[in-house]
């Protein structure tokens, strides 16, 4: 009997956002083609397979990058088909388009896929209900799914699901299947530990540096110095006299050095005598960039959004508050630089690679081949770190075509300096704020967003507000000025910018919540009070402001050199607020605490999502207090963890996480609390000091 792919018998009938919502047809006939020996296999979606083993499968689509997606989502199966969470085999799934969308970013890994996965679990259960009560010669009715059996309430037998395997395989996968109430759930909502952590901690768990195979070499880059620069001609015979060298080639982004070990190939491109055509960029500095931008604050700027009118009034206390916020480029600098392994052969071509986009890498490297997408085998690993970066496959497409061009297995190596001088970067901008305050109240609201543009970059020049990606997390925002005007600047630079976390949600709410911090001052009231006379009535955003300024105990007094900020933001459909706590000492900060409050929907494992907040405050807080990447002679300048640091576990403020009960819809939460870091800590920076903070990172003088 043939061997059938799992392609051959799943098909996806309809997809849904960035995710499937699927069915899945299944002909007994071809489930049941096994050969002996090997279990028979159930699967009623791409997502799950129960074979008659009794293994239960969940195959996730998305990167585990320490977000705990390797567990949130089993869990969202176990919910509707009854099992233990901690019985499921999970597995990484492969670049495949059969999965939809892969791409692990703006946190729409658990929005995306709260649905279709708890069908793929309750399409199964319903299934093996069926199979059984025909088994049992019982009305389904009598059936009930419990603990990985099918159950009757007549004469309380049972059987396991690997028993109804067969049977249930034979059967017509329904269209409807009835979800649980959330009053049901017994599993989501549950603090579940994570399925990952025991293989990382013992060193099991395979990051994609930790890939190796037979017969690999290892491969290094000398990239253009200067951005633009090009290659005039090179020698290598200094090179390929290292020890380890065996060949050195040129590529399309520079010359690749291959040896046997990593240090060797990083000797050998040390040895390596390049003659660069260093072009017009050479000239480019941060000074140069800042005064590009600062050419813009008179102008208006392309208008995002506006409404209400303009204040005419004549009140003789009317005040025109102006500020000018600056955010630097910073770096992602993951604790594992990018790397991946490629071995290309005429007849097959492999790749590992720790990606959050594996289908972009997947396309990319078929296109670089002139081969077909589903040629190019692509295993995802485990990602140390990543934080946008690795949505980029540029990493990959040069794994592949060193190995192309060498006909060796490849192991690409970026060493940290590498990835802080030659990879992307977060993008740069310059925020005109104006507001004008009459009769303490703000009549007027104007934010111009100078900035450089991810998708300029890489698309051309917007045309339209909705091309502009700099207005990301700029407008829809819900406070109710009488006027508000946001537009937009965009500033061509050669310097690679991409998605980092949060995107210009790192950039545009600090500016806006710092700003209502000064027209707050400027209308001589509190700035909670403020918010609160400006926000919706009754909405979830103004709910989380005030139970996080209940708990962070707002209105209780600090001895002097102690301060309190607030912040809030919307994004990813969920709500968040933050009270930073600050201790000022001259020039010298101390960040005390936070207390964030959350309200993200229904909440799936509260254990990943209190460690989602705390890690956005650690990863927002470096941004804040340490990071910039500047650029000189038309190059970074930064080039490790000594001249771009993190905050370090000593500088970590204690932190509390308050979570709001709710059935709404999942919201996303790996990014959500990055935005309001900055602004709620600049806030309670002024509380304590009189200081205002317009400038990242902050710099205290």
């Amino acid at each position: 009997m043939r061997k059938h792919t799992r392609r051959e018998f799943v098909k996806i009938v309809g997809l849904s956002g960035s995710g499937l919502l699927l069915a899945a047809y299944v002909p007994a006939s071809i489930l049941n083609a096994k050969p002996d020996g090997e279990p028979k296999i159930f699967s009623p979606s791409v997502y799950l397979q129960i074979d008659s083993n009794g293994i239960v499968t969940v195959f996730v689509h998305r990167t585990e990058m320490g977000q705990g997606v390797q567990t949130s989502l089993p869990m969202l199966v176990a919910e509707e088909l009854e099992v233990e969470v901690d019985k499921i085999r999970v597995i990484q799934a492969n670049a495949d388009s059969k999965y939809g969308s892969q791409s692990t970013g703006g946190s729409w890994s658990i929005r995306s896929t709260f649905e279709p996965f708890r069908v793929a679990g309750a399409t199964a259960r319903m299934m093996l209900i069926s199979a059984a009560a025909l088994k049992f010669g019982l009305d389904e009715s009598k059936c009930f799914a419990e603990n990985g059996y099918i159950k009757n309430s007549v004469n309380n037998k049972s059987f396991s699901y690997a028993e109804l395997v067969d049977d249930a395989a034979k059967l017509t996968v329904p269209k409807d299947v009835k979800l649980k109430d959330p009053k049901d759930y017994k599993i989501i909502g549950k603090r579940v530990p994570r399925t990952d952590t025991p293989d990382k901690l013992f060193g099991k768990a395979k990051f994609g540096i930790d890939i190796a195979l037979p017969g690999m070499f290892y491969a290094v880059i000398k990239r253009p110095p200067v951005y633009g620069a090009t290659l005039k001609n090179f020698d290598d015979s200094k090179a390929k006299k290292v020890n380890g060298v065996v060949e050195v080639i040129q590529i399309s982004r520079g010359v690749a050095v291959i040896a046997s070990s990593t240090w060797s190939a990083i000797k050998g491109r040390d040895a390596l005598v390049i003659d660069w055509d260093l072009g017009s960029n050479v000239n480019v500095s941060s000074d140069s960039i800042k005064k590009e931008m600062e050419s813009h604050i008179s102008s208006d700027g392309f208008t995002l959004e506006e409404y209400g009118n303009p204040f005419s009034g004549n009140s003789k206390d009317a005040k025109v508050i102006e500020a000018i916020y600056e955010v630097p480029y910073i770096a992602h600098a993951p604790m594992e630089p990018v790397n991946a392994v490629a071995n290309i052969t005429k007849d097959k071509a492999e790749m590992w690679v720790s990606s959050q986009n594996p289908q972009d890498a997947q396309n990319r490297v078929a296109q670089l081949l002139n081969r077909k997408p589903e040629d190019v085998v692509l295993h995802v690993t485990f990602v140390g770190g990543a934080f946008g970066r690795k949505l980029r496959s540029d990493f990959a497409v040069e794994a592949a075509e060193i190995s192309n061009v060498s006909g060796k297995i490849i192991k690409l190596m970026w060493t940290r300096d590498d990835d802080m001088k030659y990879g992307y970067f977060r993008p740069t901008s310059m925020h005109s704020m104006k507001g004008i305050v009459a009769e303490n109240k703000v009549m007027e609201f104007k934010h111009h967003i100078i900035a450089t543009s991810i998708r300029a970059q890489d698309q051309g020049m917007p045309k339209t507000a909705r091309e502009y990606d700099i207005a990301g997390s700029a407008t829809g925002w819900k406070y109710k000025f009488p006027y508000n005007r946001v537009s937009g600047t965009v500033v061509n630079t050669p310097v690679l910018i991409s998605w980092l976390r949060a995107v210009y949600g790192t950039q545009n709410p600090f500016a806006i919540e710092s700003f209502i911090d000064e027209l707050a001052f400027a209308a001589g009231k509190d700035p909670l009070e403020l918010r609160k006379e400006l926000l919706v009535e009754d909405s979830r955003l103004k709910n989380v402001m005030l139970v996080a300024a209940n708990k962070a105990e707002w209105n209780k007094k600090l001895e002097p050199g102690r301060g309190r900020g607030i912040a809030i933001y919307e994004g990813y459909n969920s709500f968040c607020a933050l009270v930073a706590e600050v201790t000022v000492t001259g020039s010298k900060l101390k960040v005390d605490k936070y207390v964030a409050v959350i309200d993200c929907g229904i909440v799936v494992n509260p254990d990943t999502l209190e460690s989602q907040i705390e890690g956005s405050i650690a990863f927002a807080l470096s941004a804040a207090l340490k990071q910039k990447i500047t650029i000189r002679n038309g190059a970074i300048e930064q080039s490790n963890y000594d001249d771009f640091p993190m905050l370090t576990l000593s500088e970590m403020p204690e932190v509390e996480v308050h979570i709001i009960p709710s059935v709404e819809k999942v919201g996303g939460i790996g990014e959500l609390a990055i935005a309001p870091v900055a602004p709620a800590l600049c806030n309670a920076i002024f509380n304590a000091s009189g200081k205002r903070i317009r400038k990242l990172p902050i710099e205290l003088i």
